[in-house]
Protein backbone atom coordinates (compact mmCIF):
# COMPACT_ATOMS: atom_id res chain seq x y z
CA UNK A 1 0.00 0.00 0.00
CA UNK A 2 1.01 3.52 -0.97
CA UNK A 3 2.31 5.73 2.01
CA UNK A 4 1.85 9.09 1.70
CA UNK A 5 3.43 11.67 3.51
CA UNK A 6 2.56 15.75 2.48
CA UNK A 7 4.25 18.23 4.61
CA UNK A 8 5.65 21.85 4.01
CA UNK A 9 9.11 23.33 3.10
CA UNK A 10 9.88 24.49 7.00
CA UNK A 11 8.04 24.70 9.87
CA UNK A 12 9.56 28.31 10.59
CA UNK A 13 8.13 29.80 7.50
CA UNK A 14 7.00 33.45 8.42
CA UNK A 15 3.60 33.74 6.35
CA UNK A 16 3.01 30.28 7.88
CA UNK A 17 3.70 31.95 11.59
CA UNK A 18 2.49 35.49 10.84
CA UNK A 19 -0.64 34.41 9.20
CA UNK A 20 -2.22 33.37 12.50
CA UNK A 21 -4.26 30.26 11.46
CA UNK A 22 -1.97 27.57 12.16
CA UNK A 23 -0.36 28.03 15.22
CA UNK A 24 -2.21 27.86 18.36
CA UNK A 25 -1.56 31.17 20.33
CA UNK A 26 0.85 29.64 22.99
CA UNK A 27 3.57 28.35 20.09
CA UNK A 28 5.70 30.84 20.32
CA UNK A 29 9.18 29.09 20.28
CA UNK A 30 10.92 27.39 17.47
CA UNK A 31 10.49 24.22 20.10
CA UNK A 32 6.79 24.86 20.48
CA UNK A 33 6.21 25.43 16.72
CA UNK A 34 8.03 22.14 16.11
CA UNK A 35 6.32 19.85 18.30
CA UNK A 36 2.71 21.37 17.78
CA UNK A 37 3.77 20.98 13.80
CA UNK A 38 4.42 17.39 14.02
CA UNK A 39 1.29 16.66 15.31
CA UNK A 40 -0.67 17.73 11.79
CA UNK A 41 1.77 16.31 9.61
CA UNK A 42 4.08 13.64 9.18
CA UNK A 43 6.54 15.46 7.72
CA UNK A 44 9.11 18.40 7.37
CA UNK A 45 11.14 20.23 4.95
CA UNK A 46 14.15 21.78 6.45
CA UNK A 47 15.16 24.95 4.60
CA UNK A 48 17.78 26.40 7.19
CA UNK A 49 20.71 24.01 6.41
CA UNK A 50 20.71 25.46 2.67
CA UNK A 51 21.69 28.70 3.88
CA UNK A 52 24.40 27.36 6.42
CA UNK A 53 25.95 23.97 7.38
CA UNK A 54 23.26 22.32 10.12
CA UNK A 55 25.21 21.01 13.51
CA UNK A 56 24.80 17.49 15.46
CA UNK A 57 22.98 19.59 17.99
CA UNK A 58 20.20 21.09 15.84
CA UNK A 59 19.52 17.50 14.68
CA UNK A 60 19.40 16.27 18.53
CA UNK A 61 16.63 18.66 18.84
CA UNK A 62 14.69 17.84 16.16
CA UNK A 63 14.47 14.27 17.15
CA UNK A 64 13.67 15.06 20.43
CA UNK A 65 10.93 17.28 19.47
CA UNK A 66 9.08 14.92 17.15
CA UNK A 67 7.40 11.58 17.14
CA UNK A 68 8.67 8.26 16.10
CA UNK A 69 7.28 7.84 12.88
CA UNK A 70 8.00 11.80 11.65
CA UNK A 71 10.20 12.30 8.64
CA UNK A 72 12.56 15.06 7.91
CA UNK A 73 13.44 16.51 4.16
CA UNK A 74 16.68 18.42 4.53
CA UNK A 75 17.97 20.72 1.72
CA UNK A 76 21.67 21.10 0.65
CA UNK A 77 23.78 23.18 1.57
CA UNK A 78 23.98 25.80 -1.15
CA UNK A 79 27.38 24.55 -1.55
CA UNK A 80 26.60 21.65 -3.37
CA UNK A 81 23.99 22.81 -5.38
CA UNK A 82 26.29 25.69 -7.63
CA UNK A 83 24.83 28.53 -5.76
CA UNK A 84 26.85 31.36 -4.19
CA UNK A 85 28.01 30.44 -1.05
CA UNK A 86 28.45 33.47 1.67
CA UNK A 87 31.48 32.89 3.07
CA UNK A 88 30.42 34.90 6.63
CA UNK A 89 27.72 32.03 7.09
CA UNK A 90 30.51 29.13 7.10
CA UNK A 91 31.45 27.94 10.69
CA UNK A 92 34.60 29.85 12.15
CA UNK A 93 36.87 26.69 11.85
CA UNK A 94 35.88 26.20 7.99
CA UNK A 95 36.56 29.95 7.17
CA UNK A 96 39.98 29.23 8.78
CA UNK A 97 40.63 26.89 6.45
CA UNK A 98 39.89 29.01 3.20
CA UNK A 99 42.60 30.25 1.21
CA UNK A 100 43.15 33.88 1.22
CA UNK A 101 41.76 35.33 -1.94
CA UNK A 102 38.08 33.29 -1.08
CA UNK A 103 38.47 34.72 2.64
CA UNK A 104 38.55 38.16 1.35
CA UNK A 105 35.31 37.51 -0.50
CA UNK A 106 32.10 38.22 0.43
CA UNK A 107 30.85 34.91 -1.57
CA UNK A 108 32.00 32.21 -3.57
CA UNK A 109 31.43 28.91 -5.83
CA UNK A 110 32.12 25.30 -5.65
CA UNK A 111 34.15 25.44 -8.23
CA UNK A 112 36.44 27.92 -6.56
CA UNK A 113 37.48 26.18 -3.72
CA UNK A 114 39.94 23.62 -3.02
CA UNK A 115 38.69 20.24 -2.91
CA UNK A 116 39.82 19.12 0.80
CA UNK A 117 37.52 22.62 1.46
CA UNK A 118 34.44 21.02 -0.63
CA UNK A 119 34.85 17.79 1.47
CA UNK A 120 35.70 19.00 4.96
CA UNK A 121 31.97 20.63 3.86
CA UNK A 122 30.48 17.72 3.08
CA UNK A 123 31.80 15.88 6.07
CA UNK A 124 30.46 18.63 8.27
CA UNK A 125 26.87 18.59 6.34
CA UNK A 126 26.56 14.72 6.97
CA UNK A 127 28.02 13.71 10.73
CA UNK A 128 25.57 16.87 11.31
CA UNK A 129 22.54 14.63 10.20
CA UNK A 130 23.75 11.54 11.52
CA UNK A 131 20.90 11.50 14.71
CA UNK A 132 18.10 11.86 12.26
CA UNK A 133 19.43 8.86 10.05
CA UNK A 134 20.32 6.56 13.34
CA UNK A 135 16.76 7.63 14.65
CA UNK A 136 14.84 6.80 11.93
CA UNK A 137 13.60 10.40 10.78
CA UNK A 138 15.82 11.37 8.10
CA UNK A 139 14.03 11.73 4.34
CA UNK A 140 16.41 12.58 2.04
CA UNK A 141 18.59 15.23 0.94
CA UNK A 142 16.98 17.33 -1.18
CA UNK A 143 19.59 19.42 -3.95
CA UNK A 144 17.82 21.91 -5.41
CA UNK A 145 20.00 22.71 -8.73
CA UNK A 146 19.06 26.26 -10.08
CA UNK A 147 18.35 27.61 -13.56
CA UNK A 148 22.59 27.59 -14.89
CA UNK A 149 23.22 24.35 -14.21
CA UNK A 150 21.98 22.50 -17.25
CA UNK A 151 22.11 18.96 -19.05
CA UNK A 152 25.86 18.90 -20.32
CA UNK A 153 28.42 16.22 -19.63
CA UNK A 154 29.93 18.25 -16.73
CA UNK A 155 26.84 18.47 -14.78
CA UNK A 156 26.27 14.74 -15.34
CA UNK A 157 29.60 14.41 -13.57
CA UNK A 158 28.83 16.40 -10.98
CA UNK A 159 25.40 14.22 -10.24
CA UNK A 160 27.53 11.17 -10.11
CA UNK A 161 29.84 12.65 -7.83
CA UNK A 162 27.13 14.19 -5.35
CA UNK A 163 25.55 10.42 -5.42
CA UNK A 164 28.98 9.12 -4.34
CA UNK A 165 29.52 11.65 -1.32
CA UNK A 166 26.33 11.17 -0.24
CA UNK A 167 27.48 7.64 0.61
CA UNK A 168 24.09 6.07 2.33
CA UNK A 169 22.29 8.75 2.48
CA UNK A 170 19.15 9.27 0.06
CA UNK A 171 19.27 12.02 -2.09
CA UNK A 172 15.93 13.75 -4.54
CA UNK A 173 17.00 16.25 -7.46
CA UNK A 174 14.99 19.18 -8.34
CA UNK A 175 15.86 21.16 -11.83
CA UNK A 176 15.16 24.40 -12.27
CA UNK A 177 16.14 24.75 -16.26
CA UNK A 178 13.68 23.40 -18.54
CA UNK A 179 16.20 21.60 -20.64
CA UNK A 180 16.69 18.59 -18.03
CA UNK A 181 12.98 17.58 -19.17
CA UNK A 182 12.74 19.04 -22.41
CA UNK A 183 11.72 16.47 -25.59
CA UNK A 184 15.66 16.06 -25.63
CA UNK A 185 16.51 15.14 -22.65
CA UNK A 186 14.11 13.88 -20.74
CA UNK A 187 14.57 10.41 -21.13
CA UNK A 188 18.90 10.85 -20.58
CA UNK A 189 18.03 12.59 -17.26
CA UNK A 190 15.45 10.56 -15.86
CA UNK A 191 17.57 7.12 -16.61
CA UNK A 192 20.83 9.31 -15.00
CA UNK A 193 18.61 9.59 -11.75
CA UNK A 194 17.47 6.12 -11.95
CA UNK A 195 21.16 4.97 -12.68
CA UNK A 196 22.48 7.17 -9.92
CA UNK A 197 19.69 5.91 -7.55
CA UNK A 198 18.67 9.93 -7.05
CA UNK A 199 14.97 10.21 -6.71
CA UNK A 200 13.59 12.80 -9.02
CA UNK A 201 11.25 15.76 -8.33
CA UNK A 202 8.20 16.67 -9.91
CA UNK A 203 7.32 19.95 -9.71
CA UNK A 204 4.08 22.10 -10.06
CA UNK A 205 4.76 25.65 -10.62
CA UNK A 206 4.73 28.31 -13.42
CA UNK A 207 5.22 27.79 -17.17
CA UNK A 208 6.43 29.40 -19.87
CA UNK A 209 10.25 30.62 -17.92
CA UNK A 210 13.80 29.09 -18.49
CA UNK A 211 13.60 28.03 -14.78
CA UNK A 212 10.25 26.09 -15.55
CA UNK A 213 9.85 22.41 -15.33
CA UNK A 214 7.03 20.84 -17.05
CA UNK A 215 4.84 18.94 -14.47
CA UNK A 216 6.06 15.50 -14.91
CA UNK A 217 4.96 12.58 -12.61
CA UNK A 218 8.36 10.06 -12.82
CA UNK A 219 9.40 7.79 -9.95
CA UNK A 220 13.14 7.10 -10.38
CA UNK A 221 13.32 5.27 -7.15
CA UNK A 222 10.84 3.63 -4.75
CA UNK A 223 10.08 6.92 -3.63
CA UNK A 224 8.15 9.28 -5.38
CA UNK A 225 8.87 13.46 -4.54
CA UNK A 226 6.39 16.53 -5.61
CA UNK A 227 6.53 19.99 -4.29
CA UNK A 228 4.33 22.16 -5.27
CA UNK A 229 5.63 25.66 -5.76
CA UNK A 230 2.44 27.33 -6.92
CA UNK A 231 1.71 29.21 -9.97
CA UNK A 232 2.22 33.05 -9.01
CA UNK A 233 4.17 33.46 -12.80
CA UNK A 234 4.04 37.56 -12.17
CA UNK A 235 6.83 37.11 -9.39
CA UNK A 236 8.14 32.98 -10.61
CA UNK A 237 11.74 34.85 -11.56
CA UNK A 238 11.50 38.26 -9.93
CA UNK A 239 13.97 39.17 -7.64
CA UNK A 240 12.17 39.54 -4.03
CA UNK A 241 13.08 40.04 -0.90
CA UNK A 242 11.98 37.01 0.64
CA UNK A 243 11.35 32.95 -1.19
CA UNK A 244 7.57 33.87 0.29
CA UNK A 245 6.99 36.33 -2.12
CA UNK A 246 7.78 34.07 -5.08
CA UNK A 247 5.46 31.40 -4.01
CA UNK A 248 2.81 33.90 -2.68
CA UNK A 249 -0.15 31.14 -4.32
CA UNK A 250 -3.01 29.28 -2.88
CA UNK A 251 -3.89 26.64 -4.85
CA UNK A 252 -7.86 25.91 -6.16
CA UNK A 253 -8.90 22.10 -5.86
CA UNK A 254 -9.25 22.09 -9.66
CA UNK A 255 -5.45 23.00 -9.81
CA UNK A 256 -4.03 20.08 -7.28
CA UNK A 257 -7.06 17.70 -8.57
CA UNK A 258 -5.31 17.66 -11.78
CA UNK A 259 -2.31 15.78 -9.75
CA UNK A 260 -4.61 12.86 -8.66
CA UNK A 261 -4.35 10.83 -12.06
CA UNK A 262 -0.57 11.59 -11.92
CA UNK A 263 0.56 9.97 -8.64
CA UNK A 264 -2.41 7.39 -8.14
Amino acid sequence: MTKLLPGTASWTDKPLIEGGRFYPPDAKSAEARLRYYATQFPLVEVDAPYYGLPTVAQAERWVERTPSAFTFDVKAYSLFTEHPTPVARLPKAIQAELPPDLRIKRQFYRRDAPDDLVALCWSTYLDALLPLHDAGKLGVIVLQFPRWVTPNRRSHAYLEEVRERLGHYRGAVEFRNHRWLDAENRESTLDLLGDLELTFISVDEPQGFDSSVPPIAAATTGLAFVRFHGRNAAMWEERTRTSSERFDNCYEAAELDEWTPRIS
